[in-house]
């Protein structure tokens, strides 16, 4: 489906400019851009193999890449085929001695980019086989390649919505009184992956707001029954070949007050207007500044607590980050998530969250799902 061979092209381009003699990454959403090498699905205690420090692959401009990978993961994580240029390590190998011989014919390395969550032991092994080189990160190098999307991958991208769309749909009906919010995630969590989700693209969020008394402790919000008068939060995405989704929606357990409508409302608005000002040329700080305002201007400011966004691919969080810091102008094809909230504790909690295209006339959404403030009974 990915022109990965193009893709190292240009990658091929950006070392040559950028003078850099060599990058090294492991197993990683960049590697995956770059090669189509699929990452493990984390886990919480690692999962380790003899020799693991040495897997990843070296680029050099003007050659083709050369991959190191311990024999466990070649085994059984490599569903689409071995690369060409892949030395397996064994077990019984000597590990270091075969990674210095692929390192060594990379040749003279005085600049070495690499991956910026790299081992420590890989690069240690790193400094001392090129007798310590510059070290540059390599991670904003393939996010230049990596922040534009192609057609192919926003065809990816808007399937990866299709199904958080679709997921909320399957759940809407179940945000009534009683039900915990751990039930809520692991509903979710199923309807995403019968609807072809590898995985979830980040830990699920689903919690309660709004009544005085409201639970502060996220395990109390998860584990005990929602009340009438509550609202519910829903911060979730799916993963398709590679690709992230990130969505949000809120619910109310009753009948929404006025209150909330108006938190609603400007919501909304903010979210419009974020929307209408990506476009090419615009810094992300401005777009961040234009979905502020409507929020800011109803009253409820202090109480929208975060950046209207990030950029979103084959990572949930990716740079540039929609952010009153970041002074990137924002490019035809960047995807982010536009997503603002109004988290005001004992009072009200709302949140709408949409990946969104910037295009000439301002962002295009990939998600099709109402953004209206649902009451269920």
């Amino acid at each position: 489906m990915f022109d990965y061979s193009a893709r190292r092209q240009k990658l091929s381009e950006i070392l040559d400019r950028e003078g850099i003699d060599a990058m090294f990454i492991g197993p990683s959403s960049d590697l995956e851009y770059l090669s189509g090498i699929e990452r493990n699905i984390p886990t919480f205690g690692n999962v380790s193999y003899a020799h693991g420090w040495v897997g990843g692959a070296f680029f050099k401009a003007g050659s083709e890449p050369a991959f190191l990978l311990p024999r466990m993961f070649a085994e059984f994580d490599l569903p689409h085929g071995k690369p060409e240029n892949l030395v397996v390590v064994k077990e019984t190998d000597d590990g270091q001695a075969l990674f210095d011989k692929v390192a060594h014919s990379m040749g003279k390395v005085k600049t070495l980019a690499i991956g910026s969550r790299l081992w420590g032991e890989t690069v240690m092994n790193l400094t001392r086989v090129f007798g310590n080189p510059k070290l540059v990160n390599a991670e904003r190098l393939v996010n230049r390649l990596r922040r534009v999307k192609s057609k192919e991958e926003l065809e990816v991208m808007t399937r990866a919505c299709r199904i958080v769309d679709e997921t909320m749909g399957a759940v809407t009906a179940s945000v009534k009184p009683g039900v915990t919010m751990h039930e809520l995630v692991e509903q979710v969590e199923h309807e995403m992956r019968a609807r072809g989700s590898r995985t979830a693209s980040f830990t699920t969020h689903i919690f309660s707001m709004g009544l005085a008394d409201e639970r502060e402790s996220i395990d109390e919000r998860g584990s005990l029954p929602l009340r009438d008068g509550e609202s519910v939060l829903f911060d979730f995405g799916a993963v398709l070949d590679g690709y992230c989704s990130d969505f949000g929606r809120t619910i109310f357990c009753g009948d929404p007050t006025p209150e909330y409508r108006r938190a609603h409302q400007a919501m909304i608005d903010g979210q419009a207007a974020g929307q209408a000002a990506a476009k090419p040329g615009t810094t992300a700080a401005d777009v961040n500044r234009a979905c502020r305002q409507p929020i800011e201007e109803a009253g409820f400011g202090p109480y929208f607590r975060h950046r209207m966004g990030h950029c979103i691919g084959m990572d949930v969080h990716e740079r540039p980050f929609i952010s009153e810091e970041d002074q990137t102008p924002l490019e035809m094809g960047m995807t982010f998530t536009d997503e603002p909230s109004i988290m005001w504790h004992g009072k009200v909690g709302v949140r709408i969250e949409n990946i969104v295209v910037c295009e000439e006339k301002g962002g295009r959404k990939l998600n099709s799902y109402p953004i209206d403030l649902v009451g269920n009974s």
